[in-house]
């Protein structure tokens, strides 16, 4: 909740920012997810953000960008939010904060290039995947052999 009368800054602005969920993943803010790419406020005036999807085509950025600028729209002044692909949205942009949200919500946060996916509920690595295609370009489906739990995990991008 923005104070009516707090300074507006970067840092306020990022503050709230941070409490604006990826519309598919509820469990991690779009500022955990990474994908919140600049942020100016000038000292009077505009606010703009500038979002860095996961993938081109994602589904979810129309969302986003609506429920960035309803919620920074409580400063009281003009919000403007963009899509940019200045750089390419990376899997390591997700915070480590993110990443135990993901695995909390039984999501497995993005393995490193060389390393294996591990279950989030189990944190086996016995584990295959179903299918490269989940419900969206930057996930897969899983499946652990140990616990028996089919999940998701995020594609190391």
């Amino acid at each position: 909740m923005v104070i009516q009368g707090a300074p507006v800054d970067e840092r306020a602005v990022r503050a709230v920012l941070a409490e604006v969920a990826d519309p598919e993943i509820p469990a991690i803010s779009i500022v955990d997810l990474g994908i919140v790419h600049r942020v100016d406020v000038p000292s009077t005036g505009l606010i703009r953000v500038e979002l860095l999807p996961t993938f081109v085509g994602c589904p979810a950025i129309e969302m986003i960008r609506t429920n960035v600028a309803e919620r920074l729209a409580d400063f009281g002044r003009p919000v403007e939010v963009q899509v940019t692909f200045e750089v390419p949205w990376t899997s390591e942009r997700i915070s480590p904060s993110g990443r135990e949200a993901l695995r909390r919500s039984g999501f497995a946060p993005p393995a490193a290039v060389d390393a294996d996916v591990l279950c989030p509920y189990c944190n086996s690595g016995r584990v295959v995947m179903d299918s490269a295609f989940g419900p969206t370009l930057c996930r897969a489906l899983y499946y652990c052999r140990n616990c028996r739990q089919p999940f998701e995990a995020f594609k190391a991008v």
